[in-house]
């Protein structure tokens, strides 16, 4: 029996429980991790114009697309010696190298501000090969460099300084982050928000990586604030409004400030971005909350005072808010998130805030535009009595045919022996060779298959009627057993996790972004409440000598064989198709749990505006588009696998 005493635990200092533990400080170290290196930083700047001490922003993506530099003109960094540093460090030093240090856990510096765990810059630090700082003061520059969150010598004077302002620059450190490389979209496109969230602020995104001219500087400035974010949130997004017309508030009250900008439209489903002192609060919070009742309540309230309820339908908060599209930006002195990657807000007091603020002046808008408020009752009574009529044939249907847990599932799915949709999976597999290797080699219990025959219809380009009428489609929704569209209910859902898995090649890839465009426009909350994922199988077998590595594509490999090549023999098997692995292999590299590799589809909520862009572009009707894309992006199209 192993003994347990003091020995055996473990004091970490400085920065060391961020470099041992990063997932706890950023969430992970895939992608959204990676990139969250730069929101840190940038929130950090942007907390600077929040508070009417800097005006723009240049964020600095290097030609090695590893490094970053964001610098703003706000008061910059003290340098001199921090009073209650028993070591006698500057500010800047204790800032970068302490976690929980800050000036934002008080409003003495920051009335309002995005950051306030005192980690964001410490933590940057922490995972970074090398970070530099530059700031401005009194007349002087001064520079302090950092590798892997430890100080190279202190702060020291590097010349004169004109103005004031803070220079960041970072190149995250390869041992904490499988890819350290930048997206220069996804970097802009949250420039770009941060700029609809901040009237005023200007944001120069330089991206040194870009091959197209165009895209090398590119500024960002929105004076109309949410109202343009809103306008071509929908545009974007292809939402079409029931009638012209915006409702839009800002209020302010002693130290809060609530913005909102709101619509109906065609659409049958709800979209509400919300923010907090700048940052995205991709799960909502109590502010969403507050938003959702203020338009439950006021909507009702104009129409009991218009006599306008329908006889024989009860309209649910769910009929009046469907098909809303709305933008709510709160700015809080004491914003309690839930974790540091921000994604949640707690406060309990902020829903009352909300509500207060957006009820009256609602319901007001709404008095005094009866036009419009004659529209949005009008759709409300339309949603009322189709749920209805929905509900009513639903309940037919059951009076009808009651079925089993296992009865009306389509033919040629293998279902599995567990009914608990927590430790079962559906696998959506290419053809039907494939699907019978991976149905011999599945483990029965928890993983099911449903092959696919050839591509499946695009939802982007076909009406309703003709979605609902395909046959692999409706197979799918069938398997499922959650419904589509406004009827989607988890609740049903019989598998918890739902997996693409296609061929490593381009027919494979069209393959599953045509599911991943159904999911998108008629299964959402799935790909919302994270059940779908992508399997990533290997496209090369490598046996080196008496080893064997599995390789999802060419960089893997020739990683592999740079590393491994002159170890013994050398043999490389590339698979054309799934078909070609035996039932055994399959399992082992692509369905065990414990070895497979999985990528989650989840779109943050700053991605929305870009995702419906890029599927509207991609997959929709006009050829332009695409052509477009192409030929803009056809320099990354190294070699094509036809």
């Amino acid at each position: 029996m192993s003994t347990y005493n003091a020995s055996n635990i473990t004091i970490l200092e400085g920065l060391e429980p961020v470099r041992k533990r990063p997932g706890m400080y950023i969430g992970g170290v895939g992608k959204e991790g990676l990139h969250h290196l730069v929101w840190e930083v940038l929130d950090n700047a942007v907390d600077e114009a929040i508070n009417g001490y800097a005006t723009t922003i240049q964020v600095w993506l290097h030609g090695d697309g590893k490094t970053v530099s964001v610098e703003d003109n706000g008061r910059g960094i003290p340098v001199e010696r921090h009073p209650k540093d028993a070591a006698g460090r500057s500010t800047l030093e204790v800032i970068f190298t302490e976690l929980h240090a800050g000036g934002k856990f008080d409003h003495g510096a920051y009335k309002t501000s995005g950051g306030l765990h005192g980690v964001g810059a410490s933590v940057v630090n922490a995972l970074s090969t090398k970070l530099e700082v530059r700031t401005r003061r009194d007349g002087k520059t001064y520079e302090q460099v950092f590798r892997r969150g430890k100080p190279k010598g202190g702060v020291g004077e590097v010349g004169p300084g004109r103005g004031t302002g803070t220079l960041v620059t970072f190149t995250p450190d390869p041992q904490i982050f499988p890819e350290t490389t930048f997206d220069a979209e996804l970097i802009a496109s949250r420039c770009e928000v941060k700029t609809y969230l901040h009237r005023g602020l200007r944001i120069v995104f330089k991206d040194d990586t870009a091959q197209d001219k165009d895209k090398r500087n590119r500024e960002f400035r929105h004076e109309d604030g949410i109202l343009e974010y809103l306008a071509d949130l929908m545009k974007a997004r292809n939402r079409r409004p029931i009638i012209d017309g915006t409702f839009s508030i800002e209020k302010e009250e002693e130290d809060s400030r609530v913005e909102v900008t709101l619509a109906w439209t065609e659409a049958t489903d709800v979209v509400m971005h919300s923010f907090v002192n700048g940052i995205p609060t991709q799960d909502g919070g109590t502010h969403v909350s507050g938003l959702r009742e203020a338009v439950n309540r006021a909507v009702r309230d104009y129409i009991d005072a218009h006599d306008m309820a329908p006889r024989g339908v009860s309209v649910t908060p769910e009929d009046i808010r469907e098909g809303v599209t709305a933008a709510v930006n709160l700015f809080v002195p004491e914003p309690q998130f839930q974790g540091q990657t921000k994604d949640k807000l707690n406060n309990p007091e902020v829903r009352a805030l909300v509500a207060g603020a957006v009820k009256p002046a609602l319901e007001h808008w709404l008095h005094h535009n009866q036009t419009i408020a004659g529209a949005i009752v009008t759709r409300v009574i339309q949603s009322a009595r189709a749920r209805q009529a929905s509900r009513s044939a639903a309940a037919k249907v059951r009076r009808k045919s009651p079925v089993s847990h296992r009865l009306n599932l389509p033919g040629k799915l293998a279902d599995c022996a567990s009914t608990d949709p927590a430790e079962s999976e559906l696998f959506l597999v290419e053809g039907d060779s494939a699907g019978g290797s991976a149905k011999q080699g599945r483990d029965r219990q928890s993983q099911a298959i449903l092959p696919l025959r050839g591509k499946v219809l695009n939802a982007e380009q076909a009406t309703d009627r003709k979605v609902l009428g395909n046959t692999e489609l409706a197979d799918i929704v069938k398997a499922l057993g959650c419904g589509m569209g406004r009827d989607i209910n988890l609740d049903q859902l019989r598998y918890g996790r739902v997996i693409l898995l296609m061929d490593a090649d381009s027919d494979g890839h069209h393959i599953a972004t045509l599911l991943l465009t159904f999911f998108y426009r008629y299964m959402r909350p799935l790909i919302d409440e994270g059940h779908v994922f992508l399997a990533i199988p290997p496209l090369y077998r490598v046996d080196v000598g008496k080893q064997t590595f599995w390789c999802a594509d060419d960089a893997q490999r020739d990683r592999v064989l740079d590393k491994h090549g002159k170890r013994g023999k050398v043999e490389i098997q590339r698979f054309k198709g799934l078909g070609e692995m035996m039932p055994a292999t399959l399992y082992k590299t692509t369905l065990d749990p414990d070895h497979r590799r999985l990528a989650q589809v989840r779109v943050a909520d700053d991605d929305r505006l870009v995702t419906e862009t890029t599927i509207t572009d991609l997959m929709g009707k006009d050829p332009q588009a695409r052509f477009d894309f192409v030929m803009h992006r056809a320099h990354e199209a190294d070699e094509l696998d036809i």
